[in-house]
């Protein structure tokens, strides 16, 4: 049986370029060489496409030194009609790599996860798999992704948005926002992942500097109100034929002296924080949380896959706090985890998704 060709796409220009590149390499040590032909495509830093070696190992995860996509000299040139991609050398030569079937990105944040790579692939008439444009770039903003959550009735933890200008102009009169609102807040970057530039403030000494580091990463910032409960996360699949997502076991992140789950405890092997799958839960908090990360994907028109993180509150409530459309995909992320603890394998995860790419573009 021929094989299908599938392009992954990884790295990007994005803060999270190093844990796209770490997700490569479970999937390139994980798909099925039997079923799939790979051509791995990076992104440098500075959004250069290369043709990359296929070396799981190369960009295996390692808090000492985390992966990278160099500039090797290598240009892809994307078909500009038909689905045939080429390579061209430093010496001027081009490779012809075949006729790609579908392309797997696996990147996260800007330039990646918010819908752009997806148009670009869109306007090429390439299957992908993953998000497609809307979903993708909705959930990229966690403003606008919290705007169409509560359009759906969905509960989400009260915020604030904050802008650059705004915080230049009159900081007293957000500080005074923020006030409102309660401490301890959280406050991120709108545009970011990986909890890259999110701090906690404790109360109004902490929130200059916690605005400081988020505005590095993006000039729109949200605070947010620390809930207190359990931090569960519950990983979704597109339905197949029409039908409605597919819901994991909920897993759970088990903070001991951590005080939250920021980029060391997800990707160096930081102390002080645990992912557990599956959660240890009732049947009823089980399904009720299933049943908010559908509805929640279906709120944001979810295509491919998300992950949808909850709190469950001591009094059982369950309120969203986002959805990734790239979640971590590492082999000790939460969303393989997730789906493993369910009965799918990795391999068979990232051949799922690849399916539904196909499908979709069918």
């Amino acid at each position: 049986m021929a094989r299908t060709t599938v392009a992954v796409l990884f790295g990007g220009r994005s803060s999270e370029h190093s844990i796209s590149s770490a997700t490569a390499g479970g999937v390139l040590g994980a798909i099925d060489r039997d079923r799939f032909r790979v051509i791995p495509v990076g992104i440098t830093r500075d959004g250069v496409f290369v043709l990359e070696q296929d070396d799981p190992q190369r960009f295996a995860l390692d808090a000492a030194k985390l992966p990278e996509v160099v500039d090797n000299g290598t240009r892809i040139v994307w078909p500009t009609g038909g689905r045939a991609l080429r390579a061209q050398h430093e010496d001027g030569s081009v490779e012809d790599l075949g006729e790609v079937d579908v392309v797997l990105p696996i990147l996260h944040g800007l330039h990646g996860e918010d819908g752009t790579i997806q148009g670009f692939l869109d306007i090429l008439e390439l299957p992908y798999a993953g998000g497609g444009v809307l979903d993708s770039a909705v959930c990229m903003d966690k403003h606008f992704m919290k705007i169409a959550l509560q359009a759906e009735g969905l509960p989400v933890a009260p915020w604030v948005t904050v802008r650059a200008a705004r915080w230049a102009s009159e900081p007293d009169a957000v500080r005074d926002d923020v006030a409102a609102l309660g401490y301890p807040v959280f406050v991120k970057p709108a545009r970011a992942g990986s909890s890259v530039g999110v701090s906690k403030a404790h109360d109004a000494t902490e929130l200059d500097e916690a605005m400081r580091v988020a505005l590095a990463e993006d000039d729109k910032v949200l605070v947010e109100v620390g809930i207190v409960g359990r931090e569960i996360e519950v990983a979704i699949l597109e339905g197949r034929d029409g039908g409605r997502p597919r819901a994991s076991l909920p897993g759970e992140i088990v903070l001991t002296t951590r005080e939250f789950y920021d980029f060391e405890g997800k990707y160096l092997g930081g102390d002080g924080a645990e992912v557990v799958c599956p959660a240890s839960l009732t049947d009823d908090e089980t399904e009720r949380i299933r049943e908010v990360g559908r509805r929640a994907f279906e709120a944001v028109d979810g295509r491919g896959l998300a992950r949808v993180d909850v709190f469950l509150t001591a009094d059982g409530e369950v309120v969203i706090n986002e959805l990734n459309t790239m979640p971590g995909f590492t082999p000790i992320s939460m969303y393989p985890k997730c789906w493993i603890a369910s009965g799918m394998t990795y391999a068979e995860l990232i051949t799922e998704l690849i399916e539904l790419g196909l499908a979709r573009a069918a």
